[in-house]
């Protein structure tokens, strides 16, 4: 199972899908300001305008929206065709009543900016690219072929041409940099937000795991009772029943394996006691070892350097930990030309986890965002031969920083090349067994950081 099977999918196969009711409740609002603003403009400035079109263009609005009321639940979600013909609606209703007023001299012109910025936050860019284009087509067409301003008496203000062209361009430009803002900040959020969802169900995972040993030592205590009961009757029927015979052979069988039983719940009662034994406690090159031995088969060689006085730190066994120290070992085979670097060092303040591989290590712009989830391909690409950088990493990062760890990705230095990432963590964090939620004070670890 890769990374990506971990990311969870929203109702409806995508989380593009735009609720009806959002929609809606927009058209309304629209609507609302649009009747607002034609009858103040009619009836409250006295301004000439053909009042009957423009509330027929707004009735044609409003009937849509009753209609797809009735039609669809509030729940009902659209799948990306029809999200895009709704907001493609609303842009011609819009284009409509501004050929009703003016045109591009309308300053309500800058609300073709609404159902494009709607498309970029939750339609795939193609559908919002061809929204932009239908904005931007009308608002072409409405420089030219438009109805007059509505104004107070018969002179109507005539506004130049290099106005109307200014207004043109600047539409024109709102409608790209809003919808790629909004694209981006909306993008941003959501691939945060999957990869959250990713690396908790990782952790989920590990954690049911590691709540197993309560569930048998809860199981082996609600099994007391009924095998000390089997015991006691196993017992007077050995006094009743005769020295010698099939019987007595079959009544000490049962006394024996309720024994046994009794050995086994025991067991399972003391998984969750502080002393959980050896397998619990991990020496520092044996961690190393877990990390790098599923990966030795690929046949990347692996050089292993131990650094520091006797003796070697020891902590429990975290699965968290475990998990990201593989991811992060498993991306540095997949990009080595010839071997893996893993060098251990330690002191009485701090352990430090140095793991680099000799492959084509990060470009600039990857080392700014290294960690972050769903790093760009593009980028992945240019840094590391075979790309695919950002949630396993984000993860792995993660799960590291739960257990107290800092990490600091970085290159190596010339003339060698390759991608290094230094794990740091205080000796007494990691040997400890109540290891906090978040990485290391980092006024703590200043001494070990890079320079």
């Amino acid at each position: 199972m890769t990374i990506a099977d971990l990311v969870p999918s929203a109702p409806g196969g995508t989380p593009r899908h735009l609720r009806l009711d959002t929609l809606v409740r927009l058209r309304w609002l629209a609507i609302a300001g649009q009747s607002v603003a034609v009858a103040g403009v009619h009836f409250g400035l006295g301004f000439s305008l053909p009042f009957g079109w423009c509330f027929l263009a707004i009735a044609v609005s409003a009937w849509l929206n009753i209609a797809l009321r009735i039609r669809f639940p509030l729940s009902h979600r659209l799948r990306e065709g029809a999200a895009t013909a709704l907001l493609g609606f609303d842009i011609l209703q819009l284009a409509a009543l501004l050929y009703l007023t003016g045109g591009l001299q309308n300053p309500f012109a800058i609300l073709f900016l609404a159902p494009v910025m709607i498309s970029a936050t939750a339609l795939p860019p193609r559908h919002t690219l061809a929204l932009g284009l239908l904005a931007a087509g009308l608002a072409t067409l409405l420089t030219i072929l438009h109805w007059p301003l509505p104004w107070a008496g018969s002179e109507r203000p005539v506004l130049p041409p290099q106005y109307q062209l200014g207004n043109w361009i600047a539409l024109l430009l709102g409608l790209g940099f809003t919808a790629i803002y909004a694209w981006r900040v909306a993008k941003e959020a959501r691939d945060l937000s999957e990869a959250l969802a990713a690396t908790e169900l990782v952790l989920a995972r590990e954690q049911h795991l590691s709540q197993l040993d309560g569930l048998a030592a809860a199981a082996a205590h609600e099994l007391g009772t009924p095998l000390a009961t089997i015991a006691l009757v196993a017992r007077e029927l050995s006094r009743l029943a005769p020295a010698e015979g099939e019987m007595a052979e079959d009544i000490t069988l049962l006394r024996e394996q309720v024994e046994r039983c009794r050995g086994i719940l025991g067991k399972l009662a003391s998984l969750q006691d502080d002393d959980a034994g050896p397998l619990d406690q991990l020496s520092l090159s044996l961690l190393i070892e877990e990390a790098a031995g599923p990966q030795r088969p690929f046949g990347v060689p692996f050089e292993i350097a131990l650094i520091g006085e006797k003796p070697e730190p020891v902590c429990r066994r975290n699965p968290g930990m475990n998990y990201g120290l593989g991811n992060i070992v498993d991306n540095a085979v997949d990009f080595a030309r010839s071997k893996v670097t893993i060098t251990a060092q330690w002191t009485d303040e701090a352990v430090i986890l140095t793991i680099a591989d000799d492959g084509p290590g990060f470009t600039p712009e990857v080392l700014l965002r290294a960690g972050d989830p769903y790093l760009s391909r593009s980028h992945a690409k240019e840094s590391r031969a075979g790309g695919g950088l950002g949630l396993g990493l984000f993860i792995a990062k993660t799960l590291l920083e739960r257990s107290g760890a800092t990490l600091e990705f970085s290159n190596l230095p010339l003339p060698a090349t390759g991608a290094s990432i230094r794990i740091t963590w205080l000796r007494a964090v990691f040997e400890r067994d109540d290891r906090p939620s978040g990485p290391s004070n980092p006024e703590l670890l200043a001494p070990y950081a890079t320079e």
